[in-house]
């Protein structure tokens, strides 16, 4: 990997959905040496800008990678000190039980459930979180209601160039922007926007309000998808190892056609790996930019990983790295439309 430390750095930083301070800090540092110019929104994105060459042809490109993680919010504190919660983006509550998650204070705590898990469907309501109190009052000394929390998961180096760790949504895509922004010399004939979204995981919210500002010609989610290729609820075609992911179609949006061939134009053209990516469930910010001001031509680059949404999401170097690859050829692409 180009800077596997600074992937490794970015999946353990706490920035549960709606709290990403911390991951923001991080990536404005080492963002700051390679910026034309550089402002955080009113919502908390954080806008990246190098700017191109210009020419009748030039583009502003938006690429758009979110910083936040799932996580918990406290809703009630039990007489006996349990933390009772809801969710701040979609947990699977059959992955959170008998997960380890901490507070930003650094309280830690135990998911567990009331009843049988078996039981418990996907009810985020049915969990609870353990951190030793032994009273309302003493749970108080730690934690307040409405305080967050996210889920513990170290980085891990798995068999065959394969990764594991918790935030691999999106954290990956985070590092996708930071490295092709460091790979981007400002030869390239396009207006580049690196912007590092809040919220979305709460309904893609971060990246509207920063598309509106930006206006861009084509906006692009730099994300995660869900792998298909091991035994799961799922159905369709992603595979780890297969390639970086140039997005067709979900649930939230349908790609525009012209913004795809260019993305199989720059995997075909520079040898980059690629598959196309289809699914029935799920979405990413491609769906708000698509839908900013008059209308924005959206596409997606994904890296496809297994058990998302849980403390040990899985994906491969080589996926990451490809994601990488295509950014800077298509931020170089001299378009015709």
């Amino acid at each position: 990997m180009r800077n596997e430390k600074l992937l490794r750095e970015l999946t353990q930083l706490w920035g549960v959905a709606g709290y990403e301070k911390e991951v923001r800090n991080y990536i404005e540092k080492e963002a700051a040496p390679y910026a034309d110019e550089m402002i955080r929104d009113a919502i908390g994105n954080l806008i990246v800008l190098k700017k191109g060459t210009g020419g009748p042809q030039s583009k502003k490109i938006m690429f758009a990678a979110h910083m936040d993680e799932i996580g918990f919010m406290v809703k009630t504190i039990e007489p006996d000190g349990r933390l009772r919660v809801c969710n701040l983006g979609w947990n699977w509550t059959g992955s959170a039980y008998n997960s380890r998650v901490r507070f930003r204070n650094g309280v830690s705590g135990v998911v567990s459930c009331v009843g049988p898990i078996e039981e418990a469907g996907n009810q985020a309501g049915k969990l609870y979180i353990d951190i030793g109190a032994v009273s309302k009052e003493d749970a108080e000394k730690y934690v307040k209601l409405g305080d967050a929390c996210g889920y513990y998961g170290e980085y891990l180096e798995l068999a065959n160039d394969r990764v594991c760790s918790k935030s691999l949504d999106n954290r990956i895509g985070c590092y996708q922007l930071l490295e092709a922004l460091k790979e981007n010399d400002g030869t390239y004939p396009n207006d580049v926007y690196y912007v590092f979204c809040v919220q979305e995981e709460l309904g893609c919210r971060g990246s509207k309000p920063a598309a509106e500002r930006i206006r861009p010609d084509i906006g692009v989610a730099v994300d995660i998808s869900p792998a298909h290729d091991y035994p799961c609820d799922l159905e369709g075609s992603n595979a780890i190892d297969g390639g970086i992911g140039i997005k067709i179609c979900d649930p939230s949006v349908v790609c525009d056609e012209d913004v795809v061939d260019a993305m199989i134009d720059c995997c075909e053209t520079n040898g980059i790996k690629y598959q196309r990516e289809v699914i029935d469930k799920g979405g990413t910010d491609a769906s708000s930019m698509n839908l900013s001001g008059w209308g924005v031509r959206a596409g997606g680059i994904v890296v496809v990983t297994r058990y998302p949404h849980c403390q040990s999401a899985v994906a491969s170097r080589k996926d990451i790295e490809a994601g990488v690859d295509l950014m800077t050829a298509f931020s170089k692409y001299e378009f015709t439309f």
